[in-house]
């Protein structure tokens, strides 16, 4: 990796917008890749994204835009990959890219929807990417706290503690503090089902279960989710740590969770369709229960929230009926 490597982000949203806020910190230049022409003329002109965190004040003289992936990708040592997982495909087209010599870092947190694979493992799997090649970024972090410069924890999971090292220093505030990680598969796979199990505590919220259902329901979750990493990638993990528990936590309890609020709109009686259109923002657990169930088709975890959560989605079920059964299955 180059001493002041290039970096791009890829994606023009509220965690997209976030990093840019960050990484204009630590970086002379910068460049970023989003898919509206119309954002990109925006900032150049208003120096804020009129979609996304408007509050926050962006240098347009420190960034490049291009509205084409493949063109900011190959410009770039280190890419951040800040897309919802349902818009990884078309974002990336039918492009051949060259990764060599360069590091993708999945600040997402989502499953491919049809292919059920994770961020680095399709990006490993489609472009013939090593171990080395990908890195991941995961919180507990809300993008409208890092534009209020709330101090929060990011952690990176790396195969090589150098590329891990690299990328704190590119993201490292005052209000920004960085923890190093080797557990690429574990921190992708907790990101994924942290957004199942939001959706259900505020499906439960929006059904009227207060707080003490939701401390069971999250203290369940976190067993879950320990079966589940164990099974698709054994390893000496700890998942009291932040990027495990705690982004679980900030996620089913914060205000500015989209699963969360998403989950309380289905438990108020909104459809999946009337819940997606009011919010205007993707809600990936919507994405990833399915995946999840499908996966563990195979896999045959012990997983009776994220069934839950797709019985209710995907099933038509009753949020009601759904719910009072899984409380007879949790301790």
């Amino acid at each position: 990796m180059k001493e002041k490597p290039r970096v791009a982000i890829i994606g023009g949203g509220s965690w997209a917008t976030a990093l840019a806020k960050i990484i204009s910190v630590n970086t002379d230049h910068f460049n970023w890749y989003i898919y509206e022409k119309e954002i990109i003329e925006h900032i150049q002109k208003h120096h804020h994204n009129p979609m996304y965190l408007s509050s926050v004040e962006l240098n347009p003289k420190k960034i490049t835009f291009f509205n084409n992936s493949k063109d900011a990708i190959e410009s770039s040592d280190i890419i951040l990959f800040v897309v919802p997982s349902a818009y990884i495909k078309s974002t990336l087209g039918n492009h051949e890219l060259d990764f060599k010599g360069r590091l993708l870092v999945n600040a997402a947190k989502g499953i491919i929807p049809g292919d059920n694979l994770t961020v680095t493992q399709y990006f490993r799997k489609r472009f013939k990417l090593n171990n080395n090649q990908v890195a991941v970024l995961s919180g507990p972090c809300h993008a409208e706290e890092v534009a209020l410069e709330r101090l929060s924890f990011l952690t990176i999971g790396a195969e090589k503690e150098e590329d891990a090292t690299t990328i704190a220093a590119l993201i490292a505030t005052h209000y920004v503090k960085t923890v190093i990680s080797s557990d690429i598969v574990g921190i992708e796979f907790g990101a994924v089902v942290k957004n199942i199990y939001a959706l259900a505590a505020g499906i439960a919220h929006g059904l009227g279960y207060g707080d003490n259902f939701t401390a069971v329901l999250v203290s369940n979750a976190i067993r879950e989710m320990e079966r589940l990493l164990a099974k698709v990638f054994e390893k000496d993990r700890h998942l009291f740590h932040s990027v495990y528990l705690g982004d679980l936590l900030v996620t089913a309890y914060s205000q500015f969770s989209r699963n969360r609020t998403f989950g309380g709109m289905i438990g108020k009686g909104y459809s999946v369709k009337a819940a997606m259109l009011e919010m205007n923002m993707v809600a990936e657990g919507y994405y990833a229960s399915k995946c999840i169930y499908e996966i563990n088709r195979s896999q045959k975890v012990n997983m009776p929230i994220a069934d839950t959560v797709y019985n209710i989605l995907y099933e038509n079920a009753s949020p009601a009926d759904e719910m009072k059964i899984l409380t007879n299955k949790l301790k």
